[in-house]
């Protein structure tokens, strides 16, 4: 299956997205945080295995990790580096 092809899924349990090729895992993972009646999300780490890097993985996972906090009408941060490039 081509990276074109490959799908982010949601694993809310884990708070995490995670997109598979060969046998890796790249994972977008992200804390949730209530304060009052404001719902914050706060995309914490990015990585992607060292032999997938340079593909356009990371930037996928991002996408669709920021994609489904603004459906969900988070209040949206990063502490990773490469999140807040998107921000």
């Amino acid at each position: 299956m081509s990276h074109l092809e490959q799908q982010v899924e949601h694993q809310p349990k884990n708070s995490r997205f995670v997109l598979s090729q060969d046998d890796k895992e790249c994972i977008l993972e992200y804390k949730l945080v209530g304060a009052n009646d404001i719902q914050k999300i706060d995309f914490s780490s990015t990585y992607v295995p060292f032999a997938l890097r340079g593909q356009g993985l990371a930037e996928k996972l991002v996408a669709a990790g920021l994609a489904w906090a603004k459906e969900q009408g988070y209040q949206i941060e990063a502490s990773c580096w490469y999140v807040k490039k998107f921000l």
